[in-house]
């Protein structure tokens, strides 16, 4: 999964003029391959060699490709350790040319992924997700106290604890945490929602958070092995889903939007907290981290693609210089379930 390719930059010199860069970005989209490559990183981020193995093309072929993609704005990259990201390019409200790129956007995605590209993506969401699962089997009994040296709970548990019971969610609504560690939430979740279910793919930390359960005599907590496609496949729908500090080990941070999107009842909640974007290498090792946190724009981009509308924002620092951000998501109610509606 790690690339020997450098983070590209812009060059410092005298920037193209809007001809110029007009120019660049048609010419960056006059490419069948590139609108593959534009398309396969719709909602992913990846690096160049889990590229060149999904899309079975040289390395130096993709370099190429990516540095015009890049130098037409319509790429982005970020460092993991040592491996280099490729994720498409936010577009920012003031950008002149947002329209064009919104339209090349749109038109790549009308591209179908081959077969042979499909399984090989899913290959390597498969690699990522099975070093998580080795990660947590080895560190079970040592995570939280790793996790605390990131983001203690206590630190931002109050502000979590206000946003939450803000939320007047129904006596019998049913709250979802995915990947809920050693439970150390559920307690604060049993009294916001009649039925709580924690949802974890680690047999060893669903372990901690039963003792967890049993100690705090939760009795409307439920523990599920598996993960959201698990509870997707029985059926289960949820009025809140809530992922604290679980994003950044996921293999594809933008599918638990979507899978949320799935699970929530009309009107229901998604609540994302997470770290702010960092330059803490170590975390990798000590927490298992995939992704060393996320810009605000992300998971703002994440959650409209999967339809959602953006709802309060939360941004706290923490005293080792981490930043937690607590992002609230809801799924529209259809139009004929609104107060306002036509009979």
């Amino acid at each position: 999964m790690h690339s020997q390719s450098r983070i590209l930059t812009h060059p410092t010199s005298a920037a193209p003029q809007a001809p110029e860069r007009l120019a660049l970005l048609y010419k960056a989209a006059a490419d069948l391959l590139r609108l593959h490559i534009l398309r396969l990183l719709r909602t992913e981020s990846l690096g160049v060699l889990e590229m060149c193995s999904i899309l079975d093309i040289r390395q130096s072929a993709l370099s190429h490709h990516l540095k015009v993609l890049f130098t037409a704005s319509l790429v982005s990259t970020r460092r993991e350790g040592n491996a280099i990201f490729y994720r498409r390019a936010f577009l920012a409200p003031d950008d002149p040319f947002a329209a064009q790129k919104r339209s090349i956007f749109s038109g790549a995605d009308l591209l179908p992924l081959a077969g042979a590209a499909e399984a090989r993506l899913a290959a390597v969401k498969q690699q990522r997700e099975q070093h998580s699962r080795e990660f947590f089997t080895r560190v079970a009994d040592r995570f939280q106290q790793n996790q605390e040296l990131v983001a203690e709970l206590q630190q931002y548990a109050g502000s979590l604890r206000d946003l939450l019971h803000g939320l007047a969610l129904p006596a019998h609504a049913t709250v979802l945490e995915v990947g809920p560690g050693a439970g150390n939430l559920l307690a604060l979740l049993s009294q916001v929602g009649g039925r709580v279910i924690a949802l974890d793919n680690s047999a060893e930390m669903l372990g901690k958070a039963r003792a967890t359960v049993a100690s705090a005599a939760l009795h409307n907590v439920e523990l599920m092995l598996g993960d959201p496609a698990t509870a997707l496949a029985r059926g289960l729908k949820a009025d809140l889903v809530i992922f604290s500090m679980v994003l950044h080990h996921l293999a594809s941070p933008a599918t638990a939007f979507a899978d949320s999107a799935k699970l929530l009842e009309a009107g229901g909640c998604l609540l994302i907290v997470d770290l702010c974007r960092h330059n803490q290498d170590w975390v990798r090792d000590s927490c298992g981290d995939l992704w060393r946190g996320f810009e605000p724009e992300e998971l703002s981009g994440w959650a409209a693609q999967a339809g959602f509308e953006q709802g309060q924002s939360l941004f706290l620092s923490l005293r080792n210089g981490f930043q937690v951000q607590m992002r609230l998501f809801h799924l529209p109610r259809p139009l004929a379930t609104l107060p306002f509606a036509a009979p």
